[in-house]
């Protein structure tokens, strides 16, 4: 068999590896302390998932959708209106995504064509390089640096490079370094992205789980935003709806046409009692999303003040529901590390190599485990620094 030579461009997604490795230690009976992946154990708020089950039972929603109903579309600009204070038209500037993954993947394929150059920053969630490799684009890494804290430095970027580049991803609060970017930095965003005709994407996934009192915000909000680009927005760690798989693009009409165009080729709708739990999640109260970052604080508190009592200085997250946390000295790199506190405390975190070569002496550690389960996962861990 002859396979297609873009394969090549991927070897074995790092969270597969780490399932292997966890998948031979619990056949061995051994118990796996999992912060790896970042799959969130917060279930949606009960009437969410009522209206999901109760329109599961209808048969006549088991067509195909064909497209995003009226009702979501109206929801999630009612949503972006209220949230951000950014009005949106529902017909042209939004469309709904199988999550943000799968818009990850695919929106490249409507900006590039090979050869083309995408801007990416490094570190960073490994679909955002991925997608645009899919499409055939030369990848430029902007770093994010802890001195800069995180925030990337677009003064940097080489005048021929901003040039030639036609689409580039942004995403904060940030995973996996868990940055939050000053209000300036959008205001500079967007000007760069003018002056150089580059398209922006900018994930927003985590504006809710900002844990300093400060309230997150959207792309969206700042003036020009819409001329230059598109945000996506996800109900995965905002209200519980991860395996449900719904997100949205929205922003610039243009973009979210070629968007829509692309799955309607490629899919047939999100399956509509996904559609209506999503409106159901959009119309919650406020109080929903604050028991969710209270959760995520309490998590917070129990594993980075039980490392740091152990030894190992963590500084605690602004935002997201990830640590990055650097390798303590004498592990070796941070690959290395994850397999000693893997073999020896059964702790299960993900290397910062994984994300970009910037990563390199980090590591990520996903909020997915209770206050409890962190305060073993502690316990766990501290024999290994202490030897």
């Amino acid at each position: 068999m002859n396979f297609a030579k873009r394969m090549n461009l991927f070897g074995e997604g790092v969270f597969a590896r780490l399932a292997t490795m966890k998948r031979d230690k619990i056949s061995a009976g051994e118990k796996v302390f999992d912060l790896s992946i970042g799959a969130p154990n917060i279930p949606p708020p009960a009437h969410v998932m009522k209206v999901l089950s109760d329109e599961a039972l209808k048969p006549e929603n088991y067509v195909y959708a064909i497209t995003d109903t009226n009702e979501l579309l109206t929801a999630a600009a009612g949503w972006y209106a209220r949230r951000y204070g950014v009005e949106l038209d529902p017909s042209t500037e939004i469309c709904s995504l199988y999550g943000s993954q799968e818009g990850l993947s695919h929106i490249a394929l409507t900006l590039i064509d090979d050869g083309d150059l995408t801007l990416v920053p490094d570190p960073c969630y490994p679909i955002f390089a991925d997608g645009a490799k899919l499409a055939g684009s030369e990848l430029y890494f902007m770093p994010q640096r802890r001195e800069n804290n995180y925030v990337i430095n677009l003064d940097e970027i080489p005048a021929d490079v901003a040039a030639r580049a036609k689409f580039m991803v942004v995403s904060y609060p940030n995973n996996p370094t868990t940055a939050v970017a000053p209000e300036d930095f959008y205001e500079r965003l967007i000007h760069f992205a003018k002056r150089n005709d580059i398209v922006v994407l900018h994930d927003n996934a985590y504006s809710e789980l900002i844990f300093d009192g400060t309230r997150g915000g959207s792309f969206l909000s700042f003036k020009g935003a819409k001329d230059v680009g598109v945000e996506f927005n996800s109900l995965s760690k905002t209200y519980g709806l991860a395996g449900a798989r719904i997100g949205f693009c929205l922003g610039n009409g243009e973009v979210v046409k070629r968007v829509k165009l692309l799955k309607s080729n490629i899919d047939y709708g999100l399956f509509l009692p996904i559609q209506k739990a999503a409106i159901a999640a959009l119309e919650s109260p406020r109080e929903v999303i604050d028991k969710t970052r209270a959760a995520y604080v309490e998590r917070i508190d129990a594993l980075i003040d039980g490392l740091n009592a152990a030894g190992w200085h963590v500084d605690k997250p602004r935002a997201t529901m990830f640590v990055w946390a650097p390798v303590p000295a004498g592990f070796g790199t941070s690959a290395e590390f994850v397999e000693t506190l893997f073999d020896r405390a059964n702790v299960l975190v993900t290397p910062g190599s994984a994300f970009g070569e910037n990563g390199e002496g980090f590591v990520r550690m996903a909020l997915v485990q209770t206050a409890a389960v962190m305060k073993e996962i502690v316990a766990q861990i501290r024999p290994v620094l202490n030897a």
